[in-house]
């Protein structure tokens, strides 16, 4: 009797336990279709910025309350065609302040160059490390002193974007892209503009030499 007693008062507990439990709705819903990203050719005409627009997204960039070392990043990617990886991962010690060159180390199996670095670049870099506290061995910072990351940049260049009324969204590969297509322009040949970019495979730049306009600059010359 005092087992069958036991046995009945432990489920009469379990009942008591078991009656303040209650279904709840899942906060999540599952998605039976997962959304896809509209193509870039839907969001914006080009993948490239002209050099009219970098020069604005530039000017923009100043206005940041980090203005001189926002322009500077923008500023470098653009000339030396670099990859937003290949930007935040820039130390002093590519930069050669003697001979105002940069050694660039590509990402993606890229072939590794030296750049001259003109003189507004060239200003505009010895005032960022003159200026930089505290001191690091990578060029371009956060405001915790760590390397920046390249959302960061995405971030602060779609924001100079809309500052400089860009029409379209404004990425950072974009400036990489107007770097093939500025030095196109001025007539530079695959071979050339291959080794700066530093592609593997001449596929990858003989989309700027296709689409720059001076391959038909004389065409309606008699």
């Amino acid at each position: 009797m005092i087992i069958i007693r036991t046995v009945i008062f432990m489920e009469a507990q379990q009942t008591m336990a078991k009656s303040h439990l209650k279904l709840v709705t899942p906060a999540t819903e599952k998605r039976t279709v997962t959304p896809k990203r509209r193509p870039n050719a839907d969001l914006r005409s080009r993948e490239h910025l002209t050099e009219t627009e970098v020069d604005k997204v530039v000017q923009a960039a100043k206005t940041n309350r980090w203005g001189h070392r926002d322009s500077t990043m923008i500023l470098v990617a653009w000339r030396h065609g670099l990859r937003v990886s290949e930007l935040v991962d820039l130390r002093w010690d590519q930069i050669d302040f003697a001979s105002a060159t940069l050694h660039v180390r590509r990402v993606k199996q890229g072939t590794p160059s030296t750049h001259p670095i003109m003189g507004d670049e060239l200003r505009a870099l010895r005032r960022l490390q003159r200026e930089q506290e505290p001191k690091s061995p990578f060029v371009f910072t956060s405001e915790r002193a760590g390397p920046f990351t390249t959302a960061g940049f995405a971030r602060m260049m779609e924001r100079a974007g809309v500052e400089a009324g860009m029409p379209f969204k404004v990425h950072p590969h974009m400036l990489r892209h107007a770097c093939g297509f500025a030095l196109a322009n001025k007539g530079h040949d695959t071979r050339a503009l291959q080794a700066y970019l530093g592609h593997k495979n001449i596929q990858h730049t003989v989309r700027y030499t296709e689409l720059s306009p001076n391959r038909f600059k004389d065409f309606w010359r008699s």
